[in-house]
């Protein structure tokens, strides 16, 4: 079995999300360049944030059902993570407003909660959120994902992975 991946039970997968460093990179570089040339992105275009970094998942099966997430913060913190809804390839291609998914994943854990206390996160949104992933992952093996750190979280804090159900050859 892949580090890659966990298999719970025959019918359940769980997906961590990676960072990407590399396509974390390019983008990075793509606002650079812009800056030193005193230019502006193109319309449409959605540059990197300094406090956002790319991730992906890798798809070993197709046929998935939307599960459930697990998002740990360790301390109060904000996670955004947002889905680009096409094949992205930022060595390639910029990173269009329009190819991001709607509604994002948002987690938190106020500075208020018990050291115990789960990750909160508006469930409605994360559930047809999960969906539309277990949508996208019929027709695709890799998707990529914007993580947005805010409010003491950061790359090296979060630990976030999604759970789906599928026929029972997972």
């Amino acid at each position: 079995m892949s580090a890659q991946t966990k298999v719970i039970m025959a019918s359940t997968l769980e997906l961590p999300f990676r960072p990407d460093p590399q396509l974390t990179e390019v983008m990075r570089l793509r606002v650079q360049s812009l800056q030193q040339r005193s230019q502006k992105r193109q319309d449409g275009e959605r540059l990197l944030q300094p406090n956002e970094a790319v991730y992906r998942l890798d798809f070993t099966k197709q046929s998935l059902r939307f599960s459930h997430w697990t998002v740990r913060l360790p301390q109060s913190g904000c996670l955004t993570i947002t889905a680009t809804s096409q094949l992205w390839t930022p060595d390639l291609t910029h990173l269009m407003t329009r190819q991001l998914l709607e509604p994002p994943g948002v987690f938190w854990r106020a500075a208020s909660d018990a050291r115990e206390a789960e990750t909160k996160c508006y469930e409605a949104d994360a559930h047809e959120f999960g969906e539309r992933i277990a949508e996208l992952a019929k027709v695709r093996k890799v998707m990529y994902f914007l993580f947005a750190f805010g409010e003491g979280c950061s790359p090296e804090t979060v630990d976030c992975s999604i759970t789906f159900t599928g026929s029972g050859d997972c």
